[in-house]
């Protein structure tokens, strides 16, 4: 039997096969660090303790260990400011799926509703970003919340939070804790009405397209050969990026803000749209449902028709559903559209890739070029994570994925910052990987700590710093909104030269010639690597689909800034981004 509650929360932990906890010590959380230290450590069977420097980048680091591992990843915050501070990262984490458990600490139990020194209300504040929020005020009632919360957490999945005065982690443990015993995930077989009006309307439809999400992860194969039976065209989301594009004949790209490729026109174009797996939260993006029908695969029913109106709606697992529509469907002969659309497709990829054939010797750096380089030289089985911004874009439109790379980022909560904490995570749970931060000059400031976290564990982490001096996604939304660029500027600095003083092998890189031999470099140094690149600050990503009021909110913008002074970077934005016109 464990000797107090902390041991006996470690015991558990192990028991569920959890190596780290991300987290900064104090005071309310001393017991729970110190069973953490007994335990031995990974190596001799326990847990390792991971010091980090702000507990919203331990949520960060939990949330990536656990997508790329699918197991239960842990954070902990003491009471008052470092519970406040995970908030951010939790939302990440829960929003994006990932099985996390966050240990909040608190104030001494008979100091509770005294207004004590760091009192904050926990149980109120991770209520939003968990699906279990317990406090654990008795040894009787530890063990049962704690097993509840790691059940809630691998199964949900999602955030679970225990929260635990530090007087009480210290109480004698009174009984054994339950066994996680946990069962394969099961399968979600759909109705059969439901499946079979589906196949009915895919039957009456000449030509139909595959929009695919996140929810087709496990299902590539299944997916590109019920698109071989129908001669449908497959566009993808962000999050489904990775999932189905690779070894995909019937690829046409991706839609929305940071889309590229005939993924568009196929999605508007089809007789039917089968939305398979995706929350596709912009509804811009999606065709009128009332010119084009809509069906829907999901294995979550609160995704069903919530985005756009769906016609045909089928809550099941993707490979369930799927088996039984081929089944009932008649086989399509006619190529005619998903040939269009492929053909359009390429000829978009290849206008725009044809635009970065003479950049290599231009100044200042293309963004578009560095990221190739990049993708090309990275390993097979890479772990990209992205910041939220330009970076993101760049990885979403180059980054090729594969059967065993990985790309990770804040895709649904969309929080600044997250590159470089989410690879420290990832480089924990995969040691021997490559593991790949495309960082903006935005986000790496406001976690710029990490980098210290990095160099004390000595994790070869590959930071790329795409540094253009402006948080260049803002830029663009107040520029096609009609705003002119204010506020968006950031300070030029040295990231390479902050770097090499904590620790990294750090370059900074002005020019494209350059360029290619110092990604190599850091790629394949023995430890962790940070590359500043200076890019074009005026380099802006535009749409696949761009509307009349985008276009007359861009040149409002740019009639504004020539109106204030500002023509010589009129002129210079618009020498940038004419490359991009060619892929429109």
């Amino acid at each position: 039997m464990a000797r107090t509650i902390a041991d006996q929360l470690v015991d558990q932990l192990i028991d569920a096969g959890v190596d780290h906890i991300y987290g900064i010590v104090g005071d309310s959380l001393n017991p729970i660090v110190d069973a953490v230290r007994r335990s031995g450590g990974a190596a001799k069977g326990g847990i390792d303790w991971i010091h980090v420097r702000h507990e919203e980048s331990a949520a960060f680091m939990a949330a990536a260990e656990a997508q790329l591992t699918g197991k239960l990843a842990v954070c902990a915050g003491s009471c008052g400011p470092g519970n406040l501070h995970l908030v951010n990262g939790l939302y990440d984490a829960h929003r994006s799926g990932a099985p996390v458990l966050a240990i909040a600490s608190h104030i001494p139990s008979a100091q509770i509703g005294s207004g004590y020194f760091q009192e904050t209300h926990p149980e109120r504040l991770f209520v939003e970003c968990s699906n279990y929020c317990e406090q654990i005020m008795t040894a009787a009632q530890s063990p049962r919340v704690v097993n509840s919360a790691l059940r809630h957490s691998i199964t949900g999945p999602g955030v679970s939070v225990i929260i635990m005065p530090g007087d009480v982690a210290g109480f004698d443990a009174s009984e054994s804790f339950p066994s996680l015993v946990l069962t394969e995930p099961a399968t979600l077989v759909p109705a059969e009405a439901d499946v079979r009006r589906l196949a009915e309307a895919i039957d009456a439809a000449e030509t139909v397209a595959i929009f695919a999400g996140a929810g087709v992860e496990g299902a590539h194969d299944e997916v590109v050969a019920f698109a071989q039976l129908l001669k449908a065209p497959i566009g993808h989301t962000l999050r489904g990026k990775q999932w189905i594009q690779y070894n995909n004949p019937f690829d046409v790209g991706m839609t929305g803000l940071l889309g590229y490729g005939a993924a568009h026109a196929g999605i508007h174009d089809a007789d039917l749209l089968l939305l398979i797996g995706t929350d596709f939260p912009y509804e811009q993006f999606l065709p009128d449902p009332a010119q084009v029908v809509i069906g829907q695969i999901d294995a979550d029913a609160t995704h069903l028709g919530r985005r756009v109106s769906v016609a045909h709606p089928v809550h099941g697992d993707v490979r369930a559903t799927l088996a039984r529509l081929t089944e009932l469907v008649a086989p399509k002969t006619d190529r005619g559209f998903l040939d269009r659309m492929l053909k359009k497709h390429r000829k978009l990829l290849d206008s725009v890739v044809g635009t970065y054939a003479d950049v290599s010797a231009t100044e200042p750096i293309h963004p578009e070029y560095a990221i190739s380089l990049i993708d090309q030289a990275a390993a097979h089985d890479a772990v990209f994570t992205a910041d939220t911004g330009m970076g993101n874009v760049w990885q979403a439109r180059y980054v090729t994925p594969g059967p065993d790379r990985r790309i990770i980022g804040s895709f649904i909560h969309g929080s600044m910052a997250n590159a470089v904490p989410h690879a420290i995570g990832a480089q924990f749970a995969e040691p021997h990987r490559q593991v790949v931060a495309i960082a903006g000059d935005g986000g790496l400031p406001m976690l710029l700590g990490e980098l210290i976290t990095a160099a004390a564990y000595k994790l070869p982490i590959k930071v790329f710093v795409f540094n253009n001096s402006s948080l260049g996604l803002v830029k663009l939304e107040m520029l096609v909104d009609g705003f002119p660029s204010f506020g968006v500027d950031v300070p030029g600095v040295d990231y390479a030269g902050i770097a090499e003083a904590i620790g990294f092998r750090a370059e900074r890189v002005d020019h494209p010639r350059a360029l290619e031999d110092a990604v190599a470099t850091a790629l394949s140094h023995d430890g962790p690597a940070l590359l500043d690149i200076v890019t074009d600050p005026r380099a802006l990503s535009l749409p696949p689909a761009i509307t009349g009021d985008q276009v007359k909110g861009f040149a409002l913008a740019m009639s504004k800034t020539v109106l204030h002074g500002g023509a010589a970077e009129a002129v210079a934005m618009a020498r940038s981004n004419i490359r991009h016109l060619p892929g429109l």
